[in-house]
């Protein structure tokens, strides 16, 4: 008995070596993300103690007093609701317009596919075009429109015969502004990912679908919306992942951090920039972006528990 036991154990040491050598390739292919990742992702998190610190160079972030939740109490005293309120509500704006524009455009080059294959090439290179323009370029785009001596708006409005606008000094137009310009530039990709979920449902399905009399309305309620649910879900719950993170670039150079549009543009993220290149408070800094870490986290998981609670199949975890 002892010997078939030792028999299997050295068999099953055996199959692990085996295994561990066939799939020796795709760990080394692996190791190089999983360094990147713990070094950008984890080891950085030794950085959370600065929000409980009154953080010196000198004396280095060990040596620094220990102030407890007062970073917290400041930053909550002070500007918390306002940038909590505009990351939160300019992100749901951006989901819902990416969302509700992505698929609509991506039906719709899905119906001009085999109608005009050169139509939906062109159209879909010059959607996606602006994905890879830096926000650099994009912010000089929006100030040749919404310049107030030259820019093309103003313009408009001139023959129109209505007065100008500063649109630098006019923080009430900034988040159909802002959108407009997310959408401008992000909008192709989400485009491309949808149409590859409407390009992988089986077309025998739309064929039985038009021998029954369906119309291309009700294939598109009927088959292609339910077949890519699953994605939708897996986008909305990662973008809600991000709710709390803004994109620094859109907020920062395409308003020109210009002070008058804080009231409505001012992000956690660009609240913390300043708040390090301004005021030189690290612990600060810090509280808001653990305020942010945390919070996010608790969307994220709220909204994931949201889904499984409906349909578990479409959950993250």
């Amino acid at each position: 008995m002892r010997t078939r036991t030792d028999a299997q154990r050295a068999s099953r040491r055996s199959r692990r070596r085996q295994a561990v050598r066939r799939e020796l390739l795709y760990l080394a292919l692996c190791a190089p993300g999983l360094v990147a990742l713990i070094l950008f992702n984890y080891v950085p998190l030794f950085g959370v103690v600065l929000a409980f610190k009154n953080f010196r160079p000198r004396r280095g972030i060990w040596g620094s007093e220990n102030v407890g939740f007062d970073n917290f109490a400041y930053l909550f005293a002070g500007d918390a609701w306002r940038i909590t309120r505009n990351t939160v509500a300019m992100n749901a704006l951006f989901i819902v317009a990416t969302l509700v524009v992505a698929l609509t455009l991506a039906i719709l080059i899905n119906e001009l596919r085999d109608r005009s294959p050169l139509l939906t090439k062109v159209t879909q290179s010059a959607m996606f075009l602006p994905f890879v323009l830096s926000w650099v370029v994009v912010a000089h785009l929006a100030t040749a429109f919404l310049d107030a001596r030259s820019g093309l708006l103003n313009q408009l409005l001139d023959l129109v015969s209505l007065p100008a606008v500063n649109w630098y000094a006019e923080p009430s137009y900034w988040p159909a502004i802002l959108t407009s310009v997310d959408l401008w530039k992000g909008v192709g990709f989400w485009v491309i990912v949808y149409l590859a979920g409407i390009l992988a449902i089986n077309p025998s399905l739309y064929e039985a679908a038009s021998l029954d009399g369906a119309s291309r309305w009700q294939q598109t309620r009927r088959i292609t919306l339910p077949l890519i649910l699953p994605l939708i879900t897996i986008n909305v719950l990662l973008s809600v992942s991000k709710v709390f993170n803004a994109d620094f670039g859109l907020f920062f150079q395409v308003t020109q951090n210009s002070p008058a549009l804080y009231p409505t543009t001012d992000v956690i993220d660009t609240y913390v920039y300043r708040a390090l290149t301004t005021t030189g408070d690290v612990g600060m800094a810090a509280a808001a972006g653990l305020y942010q870490a945390v919070v996010g986290l608790v969307l994220v998981v709220g909204a994931n528990w949201y889904v499984r609670r409906r349909s578990a199949d479409n959950a993250l975890f």
